[in-house]
């Protein structure tokens, strides 16, 4: 049987950073011609940065990307590497006239084939996933051809993601093309437990493809999205023949034997779903054979604690590095959120880089600066203590605030002592808050809620808790110091704002109030599902009723990583004005 050395490269790429992509696609591709590939891939739009959002409705970024596709292939000729082929991910248009109800200007999420200093083929994604944080049917319009690559003897069909997660279309169109080898160039974001699904989808699609299929992923950051990498390959029966690390970035390099393609003939025609044979040659003799040395092999796989907090640092540092920040502020109260913040800070950015205040007021517990300052010392961060109690004498002395107003002051005297410092010292301000917070409101707009991103906004609060004893659990291991005071986990949370005060003399208790809120927000359940799965019927209402009229305080929550199927933001879009409630 043929064989075939193949690059599957898993690497990050920025949003509309043309020329520094270019620049890690021609890195990557050298480090793959070292190593004696003879097919080398990069992921779902990696040329443009993935999702590129309205930008792909601007024509003049079209065009800049378009453009550079062409660039990227002189360069690679001209480095000698033209030989080579090289799948790339970009953002292309449609040359058809556009329908109605179709994009202006019909842009397509689409894939090159570079050789000889050429665009050899290309195509665009088929299937357009429009759920979730997916709104490509805004966006794109969809490619109608089955792209297939002849290489050293080797029929390779080419897909682009959702052409794997929705059934039709590329899978079955390779098989009834005969193809030696399916590839997939992807872009999907982390989620929780995520890396299951998608092992058993990448085995059940070699087996409807009957051949070996490579499911090659991005890593990284963009906005609230998290890229885990975690490429896959499996052969025909789903066997995995090899799997990448998780969070890093690298290139899998494996050799195959694959069935040979005939060489007297192309497949043409039209196949499932009506998809058109898109076939171009590009070497047809099969190499001579040599010695396999690259057999694949699967990278150890994180738990599900580790995973969740690595994509939570994932997500900080690369939301921080590609917007310019170097140094993140954090207020430091002694609690557990803002504890698990800071951590997550300091293995994102370093902790030298990162600065934490205390701010206490007239209720501020002992424990709360001495967590706070216990915090610092474990860490190495930086810290200061500014007391907000003459702001707040003032602010009483002209106001005369009481109840409510007088709690929320103190949270928004905090916040507007964050940004002071921030606007002076550069920092950006990270967000404490966590999803249970969110959900029911559970937060003072302007002040726990400022900030330029929210670490652990899709954090439930038993989580929060689980991750803080993991990680300190992990640095036992190493044997290092415990990032994280014992005590700022034990000790019940308080947002501190009254003598005496807790936070379960506003909420259920977290475990009952997660689990309830995982049903109605993650999975969309109603009263009557929620209540018929054990939980009491006036907690129920209440705590519905605090989620729905919440939402305006979320749409003003600064952005955060997502680690579930449903995160406060794109996924999860409700009306501000909405007079709707679950009856009772």
């Amino acid at each position: 049987m043929p064989q075939l050395r193949l690059a599957l490269n898993q690497i990050d790429s920025t949003v509309g950073d043309l020329d520094g992509n270019t620049e890690s696609i021609l890195h990557w591709t050298r480090h793959s011609a070292e190593q004696g590939a003879h097919l080398v891939a990069f992921p779902e739009m990696v040329l443009t940065g993935y999702p590129v959002e309205d930008l792909a409705l601007r024509s003049s970024f079209v065009e800049a990307s378009r453009a550079a596709l062409h660039s990227l292939a002189e360069r690679l000729n001209a480095e000698g590497l033209g030989e080579l082929p090289v799948v790339v991910g970009y953002l292309d248009r449609s040359e058809r006239a556009r329908r109605y109800g179709q994009p202006a200007g019909s842009p397509q999420n689409a894939g090159a084939v570079l050789h000889r200093g050429t665009v050899a083929l290309t195509f665009a994604k088929h299937h357009l996933p429009n759920y979730g944080v997916f709104d490509e049917f805004r966006y794109f319009v969809p490619g109608d051809t089955l792209p297939m690559v002849r290489v050293h003897g080797i029929d390779i069909a080419l897909a682009i993601c959702e052409d794997l997660w929705q059934d039709g279309g590329r899978v079955p169109a390779s098989c009834s093309a005969g193809a030696g080898l399916l590839l997939s160039i992807n872009a999907s974001p982390y989620e929780r437990e995520k890396d299951d699904t998608r092992l058993d989808l990448v085995r059940k699609r070699a087996q409807e493809a009957g051949c070996t299929t490579a499911y090659l992923a991005m890593i990284g950051g963009q906005d609230e999205l998290v890229f885990d990498g975690d490429s896959i390959v499996v052969d025909r029966d789903g066997e995995v023949i090899a799997r990448a690390p998780q969070f890093a970035e690298g290139c899998v390099l494996l050799d195959l034997e694959l069935p040979a393609a005939d060489p007297d003939s192309v497949p043409e025609g039209v196949v499932d779903d009506g998809l058109r044979i898109d076939h171009v040659t590009l070497s047809a003799d099969p190499l001579p054979g040599y010695e396999p040395e690259l057999a694949g092999g699967e990278a150890e796989r994180l738990g599900d604690d580790e995973e969740v907090y690595t994509a939570l640092v994932v997500g900080l540092r690369a939301y921080a590095a590609k917007n310019g920040f170097r140094s993140v502020l954090i207020g430091l109260s002694g609690g557990i959120d803002s504890a698990l913040v800071a951590a997550l800070a300091c293995d994102a950015v370093g902790a030298q880089n990162v600065y934490g205040v205390a701010m206490p007021s007239r209720y501020s517990s002992e424990h709360s600066v001495a967590d706070a300052t216990e915090l610092a010392r474990r860490t190495g961060l930086n810290f200061r203590t500014v007391s907000i109690a003459p702001m707040f004498d003032a602010y009483m002395d002209s106001l005369q605030l009481t109840g409510l107003a007088e709690e929320n002051l103190q949270s928004r005297l905090r916040g507007t002592t964050l940004m002071a410092i921030s606007n002076q010292e550069g920092h950006i301000v990270l967000a404490p808050g966590n999803k249970s917070e969110l959900a029911c409101g559970y937060s003072t707009l302007y002040g726990d809620s400022v900030g330029a991103y929210g670490p652990i906004k899709d954090v439930y609060k038993t989580s929060v808790f689980r991750l803080a004893k993991w990680r300190n659990r992990a640095a036992e291991e190493r044997g290092q110091t415990p990032p994280i005071p014992e005590n700022s986990i034990s000790k019940p949370p308080s947002a501190e704002l009254r003598p005496g005060q807790v936070d379960t003399d506003s909420l259920p208790d977290y475990e009952v109030l997660d689990r309830i809120l995982e049903l109605y927000v993650d999975r969309d359940q109603g009263r009557k599902d929620i209540v018929a799965a054990g939980y009491d019927d006036p907690l129920v209402t209440r705590i519905l009723r605090l989620v729905d009229t919440a939402e305006y305080k979320r749409r003003q929550y600064p952005p955060g990583t997502k680690i579930s199927a449903k995160g406060f933001g794109k996924d999860r879009r409700l009306p501000i004005t909405n007079r709707w409630r679950e009856r009772t």
